[in-house]
């Protein structure tokens, strides 16, 4: 990673904030982009007592001119980008008949249009790096979750996204990685939005017994140096994705009675 410039979006906690620690002790320059001005200063300050070189800037990759303005501040400043981490996103926890619509729409625009945005935009420099293009999803992206249709509909649609690019850059040099952590440590959870759009502010799982942020982060850097094409974390996300290729109908009454277990869970028989 050394000389490599990295931008990581949503670095201002959990999974970003530990991608931007593992790319920098690698010797890479990281570019932060979060749209909370106070959480993301913080970080920076860490990363440079690490004696990270990072550039930090506020940036809200729902907003396409938002995104536009930060591949063009990167650019200034590096003059190359070697690595683009799509990383911003947000979950909700609500039954669709409860779900204003809104709140889906506003899922879709962070998790979805924000990678289209930032992908779009960077490619030029990425293709002329021959770099990569990192896209970080989730078992939901390969196995919709009840309670959870508008996170599980923007994770599908990313998954068909960057392999739809990836394939379109296939004799170009490009690299595409997508990436999809099971259950991980991380504040996803307690910022999720509930049926009003409204963050809930608490997690409906035990933390304690997930991967962590930093081991996940450090998984997603050796698959970037290997250049590969996919990468699904924990052993219960791999089982989850196999079984639903195979056993689809029976994955559905698990994970059921998976969600049904969790606190306060709406699912009922």
């Amino acid at each position: 990673m050394k000389n490599k410039v990295v931008l990581i979006t949503g670095a201002s906690s959990g999974i970003g904030r530990s991608l931007a620690f593992a790319f920098g002790r690698e010797g890479a320059s990281v570019v932060i982009c979060a749209r909370k001005a106070d959480t993301l200063q913080a970080v920076t300050e860490e990363l440079r007592q690490a004696g990270i070189d990072v550039l930090s800037l506020i940036a809200d990759v729902s907003v396409e001119a938002d995104v536009k303005q930060l591949i063009e501040q990167t650019i200034d400043h590096f003059g190359r980008l070697d690595i683009l981490i799509n990383n911003a996103g947000i979950s909700m926890r609500s039954m669709l008949i409860d779900t204003e619509p809104a709140v889906i729409q506003k899922v879709m625009d962070i998790n979805f249009m924000g990678t289209v945005y930032a992908t779009r935009y960077a490619l030029p420099y990425i293709q002329q790096s021959k770099g990569s293009i990192v896209g970080i999803s989730s078992i939901a992206g390969y196995r919709g979750l009840p309670v959870r249709s508008g996170y599980s509909a923007s994770k599908f649609a990313m998954n068909g996204f960057l392999e739809a690019v990836r394939t379109e850059l296939l004799h170009t040099g490009v690299h595409v990685l997508t990436a999809c952590p099971g259950f991980t440590a991380s504040n996803i959870r307690f910022s999720a939005l509930n049926a009003k759009g409204e963050a809930t502010g608490e997690t409906m799982r035990d933390e304690g017994n997930m991967m962590s942020a930093d081991e996940c982060a450090t998984h997603i850097l050796r698959a970037v140096k290997n250049r590969k094409r996919e990468l699904i974390l924990t052993s219960q996300g791999k089982l989850t994705v196999f079984m639903n290729k195979w056993l689809p109908a029976l994955t559905d009454k698990l994970v059921f009675n998976t969600l049904a277990k969790e606190k306060d869970s709406p699912l009922k028989k």
